[in-house]
């Protein structure tokens, strides 16, 4: 089959790979219809993740048809049209039976994180769905069957960005009428944005991000204000004056391992922080108001992450919530507010591309080429 794979850093290439084969009695094989390139890709891309091994195939963000079952999986049946969580999780351990579907015990046989398709090996090593075909294990639990009147495009967004941005929202214990902050722009700070306000009533949505024609987006499509960190002498100053001097109710960190920039003096002497650091984690601890929230959803992978000014957000009583989300809690809760018509998750899609154009697919979004906000590629 054809699959996408890692050969280091920005080397990414359409190869022939074996097709994945039932490894247990629970697997299912889906043969992928659609699969996203996601911002947490980009840490592979770039190289930035542990134990992210020549030759494995990213993607965690996946729909297909099942095309085969192990003799145990009674779920789903050859045929199914589904989408696949981005958390692996085995419904019945400890974490699992608490709902807590990110963390579960037996996913990742290396360590105590959670497994992950398409990851590095430091979250389980499971090949993605960039490819014709992937593994599905524990097909009891995790794949979603699609109503008809949710498109490939819409249901894709189900796997991980759209739960994540709701993730993010619902933790941010956004009260009626409140201030949230979102620093990033990308897919999915649009769907935290968009989550704020839609469905949890932020009275207001101000973006943070450099990046002048995602700023645009989000102004248009998540009816955010808008701040350009690179247009600013001081971003937390800045979001400080647009809320009265006091700060925002909730900031929701977007950004992640992506962070780059300098923090205002006064926190950190002016150092430039470079990708892997806290950067957009230190604004959103010195912009919140005392007593505020931040929701933490852009993905910190590697161990040197530099600056963490806890003993400030000590001091001025702040929560600090995180995670990676527990796409299960959510998601059939988002697929029928899909199938409402409340939101259309398809609203970040601005590239379509073949599997064969995936490397192309990389660079658009990656450079932030011809306004590119979420890429499709299909099989």
């Amino acid at each position: 089959m054809k699959a996408l794979a890692y050969y280091g850093k920005n080397d990414v290439r359409v190869v022939e790979k074996p097709k994945p084969q039932i490894e247990h009695p629970e697997d299912a094989i889906l043969r992928v219809t659609t699969a996203a390139i996601c911002g947490s890709d980009l840490h592979l891309y770039h190289s930035l993740v542990p134990d992210t091994r020549i030759g494995h195939t990213f993607g965690h963000e996946c729909v297909g048809i099942v095309d085969e079952v192990g003799p145990e999986v009674t779920a789903v049946q050859p045929g199914d049209r589904v989408v696949v969580p981005f958390n692996i999780a085995c419904g019945r351990c400890f974490f699992c039976e608490r709902g807590e579907y990110s963390q579960c015990a037996n996913a990742n046989p290396y360590n105590d994180l959670g497994g992950i398709y398409g990851y590095s090996h430091t979250t389980g090593g499971y090949d993605g769905g960039q490819a014709e075909y992937v593994r599905v294990p524990y097909a009891n639990i995790g794949p979603r069957k699609l109503p008809d009147d949710i498109s490939d495009a819409q249901a894709v967004m189900l796997a991980d960005i759209f739960p994540t941005g709701y993730f993010g929202a619902d933790i941010a214990n956004i009260q009626p009428g409140d201030t949230v902050v979102v620093f990033g722009a990308g897919p999915v700070g649009l769907f935290a944005m968009k989550s704020a306000r839609d469905f949890f009533g932020a009275g207001r949505i101000i973006a943070v991000d450099h990046v002048p024609y995602r700023l645009e987006f989000a102004a248009r499509e998540c009816g955010a204000e808008t701040v350009n960190f690179d247009e600013v002498p001081d971003c937390v100053q800045q979001l400080r004056d647009l809320t009265g001097g006091r700060g925002p109710d909730a900031c929701i960190d977007a950004v992640g391992l992506e962070a780059s920039g300098s923090l205002p003096q006064s926190a950190q002497g002016g150092l430039l922080l470079q990708a892997g650091s806290t950067v957009a984690l230190g604004w959103a601890i010195n912009a919140v108001r005392p007593g505020g929230t931040i929701s933490i959803i852009g993905v910190y992978g590697p161990p040197f992450n530099h600056f963490f000014p806890i003993g400030w957000a000590m001091n001025r009583n702040l929560t600090l919530r995180m995670g990676q989300t527990p796409v299960l809690q959510y998601i059939d809760d988002l697929m029928q507010k899909t199938r409402e018509g409340q939101i259309d998750p398809s609203f970040v899609v601005t590239h379509e591309l073949s599997l064969d154009e995936a490397p192309r697919g990389y660079e658009i979004f990656e450079r932030k080429q011809d306004e590119c906000i979420k890429v499709l590629l299909h099989p």
